[in-house]
């Protein structure tokens, strides 16, 4: 393994662990030649389909453009990452498991969405909005009023008027200046 620091291509191998799911393997290596110490990831090559875009172009599906998308979406959420993670796993295997060739990228934008939405519906809102390229607003509208539908609330409930201050109490006759009438 060639070595981050110096390009050393010799290195040995001081730790090695299974990932909790055990699909990868995290190693911790150390160069021979400048002994500095860097981590490797090696998880079995598996095939999977191209993915076909909107626009008709192939390209291979890659697990980083997926994780990059859903971690935007969940920019300032609280979704941890070893959750995102594991949405692209999870999406991952199941085209791996499809044993399809070519599967569009609409195809997996709809694996995704509620898996994100499990997670997080402000963030799945976020990723909906890029993935279906939402041309007004009023499509966002009727996502939005899905989700409401959903969650067993009418959309069109208008909200709960804030509670009114009490009234100030009456002024007894010793409060009122001489000057004002009564």
């Amino acid at each position: 393994m060639r070595c981050p620091f110096c390009a050393h291509l010799e290195s040995k191998v001081t730790d090695s662990r299974l990932s909790a799911v055990g699909d990868v393997t995290r190693r911790r290596r150390e160069c021979e030649k400048c002994a500095r110490r860097f981590t490797t990831y090696e998880r079995v090559e598996e095939i999977l389909p191209l993915v076909v875009k909107k626009d008709g172009r192939r390209e291979a599906f890659e697990r980083t453009k997926l994780l990059a998308g859903l971690t935007r979406a969940c920019q300032k959420r609280g979704v941890a990452l070893t959750e995102l993670e594991a949405i692209v796993d999870a999406v991952e295997r199941e085209l791996i498991d499809s044993g399809e060739k070519e599967v569009d990228a609409a195809v997996i934008g709809e694996k995704v969405m509620p898996l994100l939405r499990a997670k997080d519906e402000v963030a799945y809102v976020r990723f909906a909005s890029v993935y279906r390229s939402f041309r007004d607003l009023e499509e966002f509208r009727t996502e939005l009023e899905k989700i409401a539908r959903d969650r067993g609330r009418p959309p069109s409930d208008p909200p709960r008027p804030v509670a009114a201050p009490p009234p100030p109490p009456p002024r007894a006759l010793a409060d009122v200046p001489k000057d004002q009438p009564q």
